[in-house]
């Protein structure tokens, strides 16, 4: 199983592949990162309402990078 750099890395070719950054002119690796990082905020928004709601989730732990 791959980890978070190869995930990185798989996301940024598949944006480059179908052209994705050409409506922002924003370089692949950013547009990458940026998804990546609305994935951890959207874990911490379904926490932050489970625990809100008095429900505790277990979101899994995040892979290491290597």
């Amino acid at each position: 199983m791959g980890n978070k750099k190869d995930f990185r890395t798989r996301l940024e070719n598949l944006i480059n592949c179908f052209s994705l950054e050409n409506g922002s002119d924003t370089p692949d690796f950013v547009l990458a990162q940026y998804l990546l990082d609305c994935l951890k905020a959207y874990d911490t928004a379904l926490q932050t309402r489970e625990e809100w709601y008095g429900r505790k989730i277990r979101l899994p732990k995040e892979p290491e990078d290597e």
